[in-house]
C-alpha cells in the first residue's frame, strides 16, 4: 500500500493545433503548475501526425523548468526515427517517457507498420539502447483493450511491457473503482508490481465524453451515462454532477491504495483543479 509521500500526481496535455492553442495552452499550464503536479505528459498522434506540434509543446514546457513526459508512439516509426526523437528529448533534458504502441494513421496499410508493432517492443529498444536514462511509464487498461481478443490476451500484452522494462503504468480513463481494484488483484496474481495509476478524466461535455468512450472502449456507468443525458444543455448542472462523479471515484482510489492520479486535463485547468484542490493533493515542489 503506497503512503501519500509516494504517490505521483499528475497532468496530461495535448499539442495545440493553432499559434492562438499554444498561446492559451501556456495560461492554461500556469494556472496548473501552480499546484506543483510531479509532471505534464504530452500526447504523441497516430503514426507521429502531431510530431512537431509535440515537440514545440515539449520544448516549451522544458525551457519552463517544467517536469515533462513526453508520449512516444513507435506503430510506424524504425528504429532510426525512435532514436532522432529520443536523443532530442535527452537533449532537452527529459528523463521521463510514456511508451505507447500508437494507433496507425488512417489510409497506411500494414506496409507501414515500421520496425516497432507493439510497445513491448518499444520498451526493449529503449532500455537496450538508453540503459535506465527514462523513467518508462506504459498504458494500462482497467477494462481491457478494444482490440484484445479477451481479458486474458490483454494482460498478458501488459505484462510483456513490463517484463521489457517499464516502471509504471497509466491507465486509460474509467468511472468504475471496482474495475481498476480487479485489474490491479490479476496484476498481483501475475507478480506485476510496478504501479498502475489511474487515469481520471473529468466530466465536463457529456456529448464528447460519450464520443471519446465509445471510440476507446471506456464504458459510462448506466447512471452516469442517463442522469447526463438528462440534462441536455445543462452546462452548469453537467459540470456539477460530473464534478461530484470524478470526485467520488478518486477519493474511493486513493482510499483503495491507488499510487497516484493522471489527469487528462483536455488543455483545460478549471476541472482538474478543482478536483485537486478539493482532495487536498500535495505539491511535489
Amino acid at each position: 500500500m503506497n503512503t501519500q509521500d509516494t504517490r505521483t500526481f499528475s497532468f496530461e496535455l495535448f499539442p495545440p493545433k493553432t499559434p492562438e492553442g499554444m498561446e492559451k495552452l501556456k495560461g492554461t499550464v500556469a494556472e496548473l503548475n501552480a499546484a506543483g503536479p510531479a509532471y505534464f505528459s504530452c500526447t504523441y498522434g497516430a503514426g507521429g501526425s502531431t510530431r512537431e506540434r509535440t515537440f514545440e509543446t515539449v520544448d516549451w514546457l522544458c525551457s519552463q523548468g517544467i517536469e515533462t513526459a513526453p508520449h512516444l508512439a513507435c506503430i510506424g516509426s524504425d528504429e532510426a526515427e525512435i532514436r532522432d526523437i529520443v536523443d532530442h528529448y535527452i537533449s532537452l533534458g527529459i528523463h521521463r517517457i510514456v511508451a505507447l504502441r500508437g494507433d496507425m494513421p488512417s489510409g497506411m496499410g500494414r506496409s507501414g507498420l515500421g520496425t516497432f508493432r507493439y510497445a513491448n517492443e518499444l520498451v526493449s529498444f529503449l532500455r537496450r539502447e538508453y540503459g535506465d536514462r527514462f523513467h518508462i511509464e506504459v498504458a494500462a487498461y482497467p477494462e481491457f483493450h478494444p482490440q484484445a481478443p479477451n481479458a486474458n490476451a490483454d494482460l498478458a500484452n501488459f505484462k510483456r511491457k513490463v517484463e521489457a522494462g517499464a516502471d509504471a503504468a497509466i491507465t486509460q480513463y474509467f468511472y468504475n473503482p471496482d474495475a481498476y481494484f480487479e485489474f490491479v488483484e490479476l496484476c498481483e496474481e501475475q507478480d506485476i508490481q510496478i504501479p498502475v495509476v489511474p487515469g481520471i478524466m473529468p466530466i465536463t461535455n457529456y456529448t464528447q465524453l460519450a464520443r471519446f468512450s465509445d471510440a476507446c472502449g471506456a464504458e459510462i456507468p448506466r447512471y452516469i451515462r442517463k442522469r447526463l443525458e438528462a440534462y441536455g444543455d445543462d452546462k452548469a448542472s453537467i459540470r456539477a454532477f460530473g464534478h461530484e462523479v470524478a470526485l467520488d471515484l478518486c477519493r474511493r482510489l486513493l482510499e483503495g491504495g491507488a499510487p497516484g492520479l493522471h489527469f487528462y486535463t483536455m488543455n483545460q485547468a478549471e476541472a482538474p483543479l478543482a478536483l485537486w484542490r478539493e482532495l487536498e493533493l500535495p505539491s511535489a515542489a
